[in-house]
C-alpha cells in the first residue's frame, strides 16, 4: 500500500518527561513476554512529549487534528471484540492543517486518578496505556504506549490470625494456624500444623498458594485456578500431639494483590491449600483464603531525611535520665547554669543535692556532714559564719562551714610592745617595774606548762587579760 500512496508517511513516538529517572516494573504483555514499563501509582503527573516525524523530508502530510489519549481499558479474552475503557482522557495536540516539517508536541495529564492496579491474567487483561493519534481522512496513524500502574495500600487495621480445627471424624482432628490474614507481597506466612488425632498412615504433607481468577458474572462465569508454588512440609506418619511449623517467603513468587469485583468484571483471590495424602494415596485437603497487598517503598532520601530530622529533635531537646535507672527524684528539664561562690553571701547557701551532668545524685556523705558541723565546736577565732569552699567531685557539697580544730599552742599575747613601752618611757616608775616583773613570772610559767604538757593531756584554760589594763 505504500508505494500506492496509502500507507503511513509519518511515525510517531511518545517520550515521557521522566523516564530516565523513574522506576520501572515487569508486566507481562499480551503475547506472554515480560517486558519493562514505566511505573506510575494513583495521583501521578502523567506527561511528555509526542515527536512526529515525516518520512519523506519536504513532503507534506495533510490530517484532521493530532490528539494523545490516556485510556484504561479491560480486556476479556473469551469477548476479544468488546474493549471496557474504565478511564479516558483526551487533549488536542494540533487542529487540522499541513505538516510539512518534523514536530513536537508536549502533553500533561496532570493528578490522573488510577484507582486499578495493572493485571495479566489467564482470561483477563487491565492495562493503562497513551495513545497518540495523527487523523487522517483514509486511515488514522496511531501509536501506543503502555504504563504500569502499582495501587498502594496502608497496613490494616484488623488482622486477626487464622485458626481452624479441621479433620474427619474419629480419624485424624488436626489444628491449624497463621499468625495473619492479611499479608503484604514482599511477607512471610507463618504457622504451625498440630496434630489433635492421627488414626490413619499419612505419607506426606504439603503447602500451596493457589491464585483464583474469576471473570464475567452469572452464567458467564469462568474461573481459572493456577498453582504459584506448592512445597512439601512434613514426610512421613505424624503421632498425636507432634507440630509441624510453617514459614513461606512470599518474596520469591510472583504474586499480585488481591482484587475484588474490579469494575465489575474480575476477581482474583489467593488462597493456603493444605493437602494430606495417606499410604492410600487418598487426598484431604482444606483450602483458607488470604488477603495480599503491596506496601509502599520507603525511599532511601526518605528515610534519610527522617534520620536527621530525630537527630534534630534529639538534639534541640536536653536528655534526661530514666527516674529507674538513677536514684533519688528524676532530674529537671533543664539545666541549672553554675553560680560563682561569693565568699561575703556563702553563709546559709549549701546546697542540698549534688549535680553530676544533668543526673540528680543525693550525696552519700551530706547528711553525716551536716550533722558532724552541728556538733562540732568551733574555734573562737574563725566566725561561726564563716564558709570555707571545698572541691567537688567527692560526693560534698559545693561550700560548707568547715569546723577549725584547737591548736596545742596558745595564741601568743601582744604584751611584747606593752613591756617594752613600759620599760623605756618609765624607766624610773616603781609601780611599772613591779609590772614587768609580774609578767616575766607569768611567761616563766608558761613555759613550765608547755613542757609539761608534753607528757600530760592538754587542757587549754581561758586566757584573762585584766592585768594588762592599768591599775
Amino acid at each position: 500500500m505504500n508505494f500506492l500512496g496509502f500507507g503511513q508517511s509519518a511515525e510517531i513516538d511518545i517520550v515521557f518527561n521522566d523516564a530516565e529517572n523513574r522506576k520501572t516494573a515487569e508486566v507481562k504483555g499480551e503475547d506472554g513476554k515480560i517486558e519493562q514499563m514505566l511505573l506510575y501509582y494513583d495521583g501521578e503527573t502523567v506527561s511528555g512529549k509526542v515527536n512526529v516525524t515525516l518520512k519523506k523530508p519536504g513532503s507534506k502530510l495533510e490530517h484532521h487534528g493530532i490528539k494523545i489519549e490516556f485510556i484504561g481499558q479491560i480486556e476479556l479474552f473469551y469477548d476479544r471484540g468488546n474493549h471496557h475503557e474504565f478511564k479516558c482522557l483526551a487533549k488536542a495536540l494540533a487542529r487540522p492543517g499541513d505538516l510539512i516539517q518534523h514536530n513536537s508536541y508536549p502533553f500533561e495529564f496532570p493528578n490522573v486518578e488510577k484507582q486499578f492496579e495493572v493485571y495479566a491474567g489467564s482470561n483477563v487483561r487491565l492495562r493503562y496505556f497513551l495513545r497518540a493519534t495523527i487523523v487522517r481522512r483514509i486511515s488514522d496513524i496511531t501509536k501506543e504506549v503502555d504504563i504500569a500502574v502499582h495501587t498502594l495500600c496502608s497496613y490494616p487495621d484488623v488482622n486477626n490470625p487464622i485458626k481452624m480445627e479441621v479433620g474427619i471424624e474419629d480419624c485424624l482432628h488436626i489444628e491449624f494456624e497463621y499468625n495473619k490474614s492479611k499479608y503484604h507481597l514482599q511477607d512471610t506466612i507463618i504457622g504451625k500444623i498440630y496434630f489433635l488425632l492421627v488414626r490413619i498412615k499419612i505419607k506426606h504433607m504439603e503447602i500451596a498458594i493457589i491464585k483464583r481468577e474469576s471473570t464475567g458474572t452469572g452464567p458467564n462465569m469462568f474461573t481459572e485456578n493456577e498453582n504459584i508454588t506448592k512445597f512439601e512440609i512434613m514426610d512421613g506418619a505424624p503421632v498425636k500431639g507432634e507440630s509441624i511449623p510453617i514459614r513461606v517467603f512470599l518474596a520469591g513468587y510472583n504474586l499480585t494483590p488481591t482484587m475484588r469485583e474490579i469494575n465489575k468484571k474480575f476477581s482474583v483471590k489467593y488462597f493456603l491449600n493444605l493437602v494430606l495424602m495417606d499410604t492410600e494415596d487418598r487426598r484431604y485437603f482444606k483450602q483458607q483464603e488470604i488477603t495480599l497487598w503491596r506496601k509502599a517503598d520507603i525511599p532511601r532520601y526518605h528515610a534519610h531525611s527522617q534520620q536527621q530530622a530525630a537527630i534534630a529533635g534529639h538534639n534541640t531537646h536536653p536528655q534526661h535520665a530514666p527516674a529507674h535507672l538513677v536514684s533519688g527524684p528524676p532530674a529537671p528539664i533543664s539545666a541549672t547554669p553554675a553560680v560563682p561562690v561569693n565568699d561575703s553571701n556563702a553563709a546559709g547557701t549549701v546546697p542540698s543535692e549534688s549535680k553530676m551532668g544533668l543526673f540528680t545524685r543525693e550525696s552519700p556523705n551530706q547528711e553525716f556532714s551536716q550533722q558532724s558541723q552541728d556538733s562540732l565546736p568551733t574555734s573562737p577565732m574563725t566566725p561561726p559564719s564563716m564558709s570555707i569552699e571545698r572541691g567537688i567531685g567527692d560526693g560534698a557539697a559545693a561550700t560548707s562551714t568547715s569546723p577549725v580544730l584547737l591548736s596545742t599552742t596558745p595564741p601568743p599575747l601582744p604584751v611584747a610592745a606593752t613591756i617594752i613601752n613600759a620599760t623605756t618611757t618609765h624607766e624610773t616608775d616603781p609601780a611599772a617595774e613591779q609590772k614587768a616583773a609580774e609578767v616575766e613570772d607569768l611567761l616563766e610559767s608558761n613555759e613550765q606548762a608547755e613542757n609539761y604538757v608534753e607528757d600530760k593531756p592538754l587542757v587549754v584554760a581561758p586566757v584573762t587579760t585584766d592585768f594588762l589594763d592599768d591599775a
